[in-house]
């Protein structure tokens, strides 16, 4: 069986690292962390634009190791804490550089789904990750503008706590079927 790659989406701030691992717990399934906050946290800054494409690659290596070990342990689920193209919207808002964009939505089509997290939880800062509500919305608005043509399968998750939680795993459910 090919296991399930399942992208949990969103700005900052929206709790992607805590539902990726609440999911990957409860459908016994993989987690791949996200490249930039390790990046974030190794260098103590946000990538230059220069550095923008490694991060799309170290996300994508990531992700086909998390899926030849998944393959190898009989696992039907990986989930994904953010993606390429998520780096790709960010390398276009803070450098005006949109030549991530067409890769981005190319890889993006490897997820089985998209989990879209919506910004309404509290904004809490988080070292040199975390730029506020401001960026958040903007960011929120073109993952949106980006995702409403359908080319990728995509379920918008809501609400807080074990709510939100349920909704996604009902969504997983879902899409199983």
């Amino acid at each position: 069986m090919v296991p399930w790659l399942i992208c949990i989406l969103g700005a900052e701030c929206t709790g992607k690292t805590t539902l990726a691992l609440n999911l990957a717990e409860q459908f016994s399934g993989l987690l791949v962390p996200e490249v930039l906050r390790e990046f974030c946290d190794t260098h103590g800054r946000n990538p230059r634009c220069d550095e923008q494409q490694t991060i799309v690659q170290s996300q994508l290596a990531r992700e086909n190791a998390a899926l030849t070990k998944a393959r190898r342990e009989g696992l039907t689920h990986v989930f994904c804490d953010t993606c390429p193209l998520l780096t790709a919207l960010y390398s276009e808002y803070y450098f005006s550089d949109s030549s991530l964009l067409a890769q981005g939505h190319d890889l993006h089509t490897s997820y089985a789904l998209t989990l879209l997290l919506a910004p309404d939880l509290p904004w809490v800062a988080d070292g040199a990750q975390r730029d506020g509500v401001t960026v958040q919305a903007a960011i929120h608005a073109r993952l949106l503008h980006e995702l409403q043509d359908g080319r990728h399968p995509c379920h918008q998750v809501s609400g807080q706590g074990v709510g939100r939680l349920q909704t996604a795993i009902d969504a997983v459910h879902r899409f199983m079927l």
